[in-house]
């Protein structure tokens, strides 16, 4: 994980702890990426991690992933390509309003809504490394899903992985390989 990554997690995880999170909550920047870091992932113009898709359809490396990632371990509650489901809300509505700090807030800490004799629970996923290690490639498909840059279904084309993303993965969940 980078520094930035890590100091952004402190301070998602401090806001959560003291219920500040959604209180300072803002709207999320337009996904359009304006920057490309050195692990080639794409921000916006908050520095806030977005996608980026060529003419040709293809996806960057983070949007794929993401979608490897959503499939796997989102799917079951939000449903297919982040459509929802009748358990829970269609993710790819929810990024329109939740900033990516907020977003960062609610998988790591959970959230429950009770509302109209319902209760909707989002478990705590901070401990989930097949989450955490990849929470960022999976904000940056929701985004993408978001404004339909993305179409339903597994991207038919994607840039490639750098080395460099590798080796993070591989310190992140663990692996010593």
């Amino acid at each position: 994980m980078q520094i930035n990554s890590l100091v952004r997690a402190a301070s998602v995880a401090l806001l959560a702890t003291f219920g500040a999170a959604s209180a300072m909550a803002e709207t999320p920047a337009d996904p359009k990426s304006v920057k490309k870091d050195d692990s080639g992932k794409y921000l916006d113009a908050k520095g806030d991690p977005t996608f980026n898709v060529a003419p040709d359809g293809a996806v960057d490396w983070f949007t794929y992933s993401g979608y490897r990632r959503y499939s796997s371990e989102c799917i079951v509650c939000h449903g297919p390509d982040a459509e929802g489901s009748t358990y829970a809300p269609a993710l790819k509505n929810s990024v329109k309003v939740l900033d990516y700090a907020e977003f960062y807030g609610i998988v790591v800490g959970g959230r429950q809504n009770v509302s109209g004799g319902q209760n909707k629970v989002m478990p705590a996923l901070g401990d989930n490394k097949n989450v955490m290690c990849y929470i960022d490639d999976i904000y940056v498909y929701l985004r993408a899903r978001s404004v339909e840059a993305v179409a339903r279904g597994r991207p038919a084309a994607h840039e490639e992985k750098l080395p460099k993303v590798t080796e993070t993965e591989h310190a992140c969940v663990g692996d010593k390989s």
